[in-house]
């Protein structure tokens, strides 16, 4: 049976005088393939914060390890390398000052950078004074035409499902939007972060797009230099044809994430091995379990070569 998503948020969404009970689902599923790190003995890579020693950094022979320069992307935030602690006897003071120090997490600031080598330092206490409050209702502010808003400030979808007893007045909106051809647009906290959104019908439900802010998308000018529009009508009619030519319905199924399917294919033929940390900490996993999985990801390449077999890529039409 399909688990079934959990809500990450709950509230109301408002127009006018109406208000619908309402909670908000991902619309979309990554399936990247995500990995762990381990050594080649089969122990888990962890990464921990650190000071950065200046006299290390501006040495010109301190070239971190493989490992350091994985610690560098792990713990931006605290602005460190990971390096080992010197163990050398009498050291100890030195080593308070000068060598990389692994710290807490409660001991970190943060830090925006104004120009380069100079930042303005916030407490913990001084970000929170101004972070808003988890909303409880998305209010419809205005409602305007979904084709007037350019894909490059749609961000993430959602889907939002009626709770309570709020089935018609959500059926109500859902036609509404769906009769005048417009979306709603309005704002709400979700979690910790302020969203700008686009409520619209899609299907037989209400989707929400959150959007990016006016000042976030750059302009096209910023990016592309001044086109000459030098095109001439035969060349434009060729254009057009092929256009035609390639032209076909969209069918999101056709296309599979090539690489995806490759890493799953390359999973599936591995045996499962058994870490260092599992056998120190973790619990027995029994076969069972281990054996459902390889059946899963073996079942999930046989069912991506058969999209791929059956047109995984679109069809071309030659009229």
């Amino acid at each position: 049976m399909r688990r079934m998503p959990r809500a990450v948020w709950t509230g109301s969404l408002s127009f006018g005088l109406v208000s619908i009970p309402v909670a908000l689902y991902p619309a979309t599923q990554p399936k990247d393939v995500r990995f762990h790190l381990f050594d080649r003995q089969g122990r888990r890579v962890r990464y921990r914060r650190f000071t950065e020693d200046p006299e290390r950094r501006s040495a010109p022979d301190a070239e971190p390890s493989p490992l350091e320069s994985h610690s560098v992307a792990a713990s931006a935030p605290a602005g460190g390398v990971g390096a080992e602690r010197s163990e050398t006897p009498g050291d100890q003071s030195d080593d308070e000052h000068r060598a990389d120090r692994e710290l807490a997490y409660d001991d970190l600031v943060r830090g925006y950078e104004i120009e380069p080598g100079r930042f303005a330092m916030l407490e913990h206490e001084e970000i929170e004074q101004v972070r808003p409050s988890r909303s409880s209702t998305i209010e419809l502010e205005d409602f305007v035409e979904l084709d007037a808003i350019d894909p490059v400030f749609f961000e993430k979808s959602y889907y939002l499902a009626p709770r309570r007893d709020a089935a018609m007045p959500y059926r109500l909106l859902q036609r509404a939007l769906e009769g005048t051809r417009r979306v709603g647009i309005g704002r709400f906290v979700l979690r910790t972060k302020p969203h700008l959104v686009a409520v619209r019908p899609t299907g037989d439900v209400i989707g929400l797009e959150t959007l990016y802010f006016g000042d976030e998308v750059r302009s096209p000018a910023d990016v592309v230099a001044q086109v000459d529009d030098d095109v001439s009508e035969r060349e434009l009619r060729l254009a057009e044809q092929l256009v035609e030519m390639l032209a076909t319905s969209w069918d999101p199924d056709r296309y599979a994430d090539e690489y995806r399917q490759g890493l799953l294919r390359i999973i599936a033929e591995k045996d499962p091995v058994e870490t260092a940390d599992a056998t120190e900490t973790a619990l027995p996993v029994r076969t069972s379990r281990v054996e459902e999985l390889m059946d899963a990801l073996r079942r999930s390449v046989d069912e991506a070569k058969v999209q791929e077999r059956d047109g995984a890529r679109p069809r071309r039409r030659t009229g």
